[in-house]
């Protein structure tokens, strides 16, 4: 069976004025948790970001990627560039949006090895590698549920999953209880709580530490009224995992053994860690 190309889609007949901008992680944000938050950040600021050099020119039309996966990206917007605003590290252009694709924004995924560093090229020599494989049943809105054992999360991306009652982690989360893992990339250090049930289950404690960063956990506390840290610091370096699930009907004190058995194994407690106790 021969495979679909992105332009066998698209149809775009003058490729000679049309580039393409693929986004990926920059070192400090991630553009897929920008876009499960909102498409614009994407769309606007990612697509149209300058730095020293001209990417666009008015006139070009600019097809914006996010990378969602190993040679795996998604099409978020395709826009016609209307006028250029001489700013440098800033938001250097405007454009429309073309409504004829529209259909496609946000849904359609393509395969393609990306081999060179930067992130701007004209599209002619690209897009005929570019494979469809898939269009997805409605906008991508972030990664589904992997399943227990593969839980990883950045704090930006649970805020996500909560803000957006994002339905398959909904569903997963909310009558589990669990021993679970939040780790600070900055420091290495680990904090292990519990879901036992009379504290709420999995998505109530986690739905917590969005609300608030700390989720009433007296070292974490700290961090959140720490002026030099605050919030900003738990939303750059915390990232969440799930040591062991259980059902409802699991009774709390054994979760609260095994908790403390995970404690002594990460050595998450002070000094180490963050866990008081």
């Amino acid at each position: 069976m021969k495979n679909i190309m992105l332009n066998d889609l698209l149809r775009i007949e003058d490729l000679s004025t049309t580039k393409i901008k693929f986004n990926i992680h920059n070192g400090v944000e991630d553009p897929m948790d920008e876009y499960t938050k909102n498409p614009d950040i994407v769309n606007n600021q990612w697509l149209f970001w300058r730095t020293k050099q001209r990417y666009f020119s008015v006139g070009e039309t600019a097809m914006c990627f996010l990378r969602i996966g190993y040679d795996q990206w998604l099409l978020t917007t395709i826009k016609k560039v209307t006028k250029e605003l001489d700013k440098i590290n800033d938001i250097n252009y405007e454009g429309v949006e073309l409504d004829e694709y529209s259909k496609y924004y946000g849904r359609v995924v393509i395969k393609y090895h990306k081999t060179f560093q930067s992130g701007v090229r004209w599209s002619e020599p690209l897009i005929d590698d570019m494979e469809v494989l898939q269009i997805l049943p409605s906008a991508f809105d972030g990664v589904d549920f992997p399943g227990y054992d593969k839980v990883h999360l950045s704090y930006n991306q649970l805020e996500t999953i909560i803000k957006r009652q994002k339905i398959d982690w909904i569903k997963a989360l909310e009558n589990q209880k669990a021993i679970y893992l939040i780790r600070d990339d900055y420091n290495g250090k680990h904090y292990v709580g519990s879901a036992t049930g009379d504290n709420g289950m999995l998505l109530q404690r986690w739905s917590s530490y969005v609300l608030n960063g700390h989720g009433g956990n007296i070292e974490l506390l700290n961090i959140v009224n720490d002026s030099g840290k605050g919030m900003d610091y738990i939303k750059k370096n915390f990232n969440f995992s799930i040591l062991e699930n259980y059902n409802s009907r699991v009774d709390r004190n054994f979760i609260l053994q095994r908790e403390n058995w995970w404690k002594d194994i990460l050595g998450s407690k002070k000094p180490y860690g963050y866990n008081a106790n």
